[in-house]
């Protein structure tokens, strides 16, 4: 069989799914965290085995602390694990990973119903900071 037959006949890939068959994640931003620690590891960043060995860690450490076993755990797990990572990779500091989580804090707070939220809404002068130049 040759490589292109090979490819018709896998199925297409579809969205993550959850042990009842529901999508893993309630919003793409949250599936959007685990395609960036996928990006990082395809760059070189971080090894697959530290990623897996991250977030498998953090769930076990939430679930052993009573968290409940569903979406919001899970994506939250994803993103501590990436959070460390980043850490880890000195592609950020915690100081700065601080910073941007109110810089989007002050943006959702600012930002009307229903419109995009666009990172830099609440800040004065529109300044992004961490990184910014203003175009984030």
């Amino acid at each position: 069989m040759s490589n292109p037959d090979l490819m018709a006949n896998i199925a297409q890939p579809g969205p993550l799914r959850a042990r009842d068959g529901e999508p893993l994640f309630s919003e793409p931003w949250q599936a959007q965290t685990v395609a960036l620690a996928t990006a990082m590891v395809a760059q070189g960043r971080i090894s697959a085995v530290r990623w897996s060995d991250a977030l498998g860690a953090e769930i076990k450490r939430a679930l052993a602390s009573g968290a409940p076993d569903d979406v919001a755990t899970y994506y939250n797990c994803v993103l501590v694990a990436l959070e460390t990572l980043t850490m880890e990779a000195e592609l950020a500091s915690a100081g700065q990973l601080s910073e941007r989580k109110a810089q989007w804090v002050r943006a959702y707070e600012n930002t009307p119903h229903g419109a995009p939220v666009i990172l830099g809404a609440g800040d004065i002068g529109g300044s992004c900071g961490v990184g910014g130049g203003g175009d984030c």
